[in-house]
């Protein structure tokens, strides 16, 4: 039942994540990136404060859990930055399958960690899928040309390979304090990040400006981006870190869909067939993991 509850869990997150990251892209391209990273949080804080006041003494209480906590929500902050940048200046479609590098990222970690293994099987997918990665971040395929990469590669990969260490760090957090204090303790640290930096650079009133201007998105970013990590560590506690961000990763399909469909994104066919390879071994991956 717990295997089944965990599952579930993280296919919810993969749908939050799906949603939310189609309307971060919307938010940052209208508004920059850290006036939404700020909102996200901000209003998780809100929203768990009243069900984690009471245990945040507990979880201050040991040193260990303290830099997990930090640990966690300093990795979320610089992989969301660079998450929301590369959303900004990419495409949906090609930026969201890079993502799937956060699946051997929290691998590999797990497996440091927890001795979670990775089989043989499971190798041989993560192969497939960053080949699959590499062909839809080429532009031209021609070995006689220069090869250039597509915009915002570079900035994906790196948010990737941060975020698939925020996604384990959320996941020991989650299992040392539990998943809703995970979630209250990042969300809280980051929006005061942010908070500080917008203070310094703009008036404080835009951010009221802008949520007055676009309703619809930031409350659409917000909703599905914290549903998505809430699911997301209540799934890393029922099952193994692997097994949750593998199947949670399977959210590009959600969001090349809509970045193809709703955004009308065009992408080659070299990049479309990589596309393809990436999910599937992203689907694949999930599944036997």
């Amino acid at each position: 039942m717990a295997l089944l509850l965990g599952i579930i869990l993280a296919s919810l997150a993969m749908l939050g994540w799906g949603f939310g990251d189609f309307f971060i892209q919307k938010a940052t391209r209208k508004i920059g990136d850290w006036e939404p990273l700020f909102l996200i949080t901000f209003f998780g804080a809100i929203i768990l404060l009243p069900f984690v006041y009471d245990k945040i003494p507990a979880a201050l209480s040991s040193t260990k859990d303290v830099l997990i906590l930090f640990g966690a929500s300093a990795v979320l902050f610089f992989a969301a930055l660079l998450d929301f940048e590369a959303l900004k200046k990419g495409k949906l479609s090609v930026v969201e399958p890079i993502w799937s590098w956060e699946i051997p990222v929290g691998a590999f970690l797990a497996y440091m960690v927890f001795g979670e293994k990775i089989t043989l099987s499971q190798l041989l997918l993560i192969v497939s899928l960053v080949t699959g990665l590499f062909m839809v971040s080429l532009k031209s395929l021609d070995i006689l040309k220069k090869i250039w990469v597509e915009r915002a590669v570079y900035l994906a990969l790196a948010s990737a390979t941060t975020m698939g260490a925020a996604n384990f760090l959320i996941g020991w957090g989650a299992r040392v304090t539990d998943p809703l204090t995970i979630n209250w303790f990042v969300n809280i640290s980051v929006a005061l990040l942010c908070l500080i930096y917008i203070a310094f650079t703009r008036p404080l009133s835009d951010i009221t400006k802008n949520i007055r201007k676009h309703p619809w998105i930031i409350a659409g970013m917000c909703i599905f981006d914290n549903s998505a990590w809430i699911a997301f560590a209540y799934a890393m506690v029922l099952i193994p870190i692997a097994i949750a961000v593998s199947l949670s990763e399977s959210y590009i399909i959600v969001v090349v869909l809509l970045g193809l469909f709703v955004n009308k994104e065009n992408i080659k066919v070299h990049q479309k067939v990589g596309l393809i390879i990436a999910i599937l071994s992203a689907i694949a991956l999930a599944a036997i993991s």
